[in-house]
């Protein structure tokens, strides 16, 4: 979900710098600066790339794992949902010459989700249908924040802008519980998955 996520929002902001940019083809790429070595990763040049830098779990009041009856003969229990924020960085990766397009390529991202805020399926029908919206919000860091964010990422810093999205919702709906039932009674049973 994470990855088609990204992938839907690398293509709708793709379409936006393009037309800010008639001609240009391929603007924004889901993909890291740097590879594991620390060489530069070329599908990233000239581009703005986008990367996910960090997940976070969205803070929710506790709800209690879900009764599921699948039968007559047991009842078992499903853990809540996981709620996510994604931390994705947009970076202009130009240099020399074509620093100044990389300035308005950045401008393009921000003015992109100004104007975009929120995706739903009534604004983009392609959105994963567990997903019921994402809402996109600049994360301001500090001088310091940012430049050890950069240093993490093993690159030198580039025109780029962070945002949150909220939220991803991850359901296994896997039974962790089962329990049988006798008369009225009900016997615990080994875990799902388990033996």
């Amino acid at each position: 979900m994470i990855e088609e996520t990204l992938g839907l929002i690398a293509g709708e902001l793709d379409q936006s710098l393009r037309r800010r940019a008639p001609g240009a083809s391929d603007l924004v790429r889901v993909t890291n600066l740097v590879d594991a070595s620390g060489a530069a990763v070329l599908e990233a040049a000239d581009k703005v790339a986008m990367f996910l830098v960090n997940i976070e779990r969205e803070i929710i009041p506790a709800r209690t794992p879900r009764r599921v009856d699948s039968g007559e003969a047991a009842i078992g229990t499903i853990r809540p949902p996981v709620h996510l924020n994604l931390l994705v960085m947009f970076a202009a990766n130009a240099s020399g010459p074509t620093y100044r397009e990389a300035l308005k390529q950045i401008e393009g991202v921000i003015s992109f989700f100004q104007a975009r805020a929120v995706f739903n399926h009534a604004n983009t029908p392609e959105l994963d249908p567990d997903v019921e919206q994402l809402t996109a919000e600049i994360e301001n860091l500090s001088t310091t924040e940012l430049s050890n964010l950069w240093g993490i990422l093993g690159g030198r810093y580039l025109p780029s802008v962070l945002y949150r999205f909220r939220m991803l919702t991850i359901d296994a709906q896997q039974i962790e519980t089962r329990r049988r039932r006798i008369g009225e009674a009900l016997t615990e049973l080994a875990p799902a998955g388990g033996v």
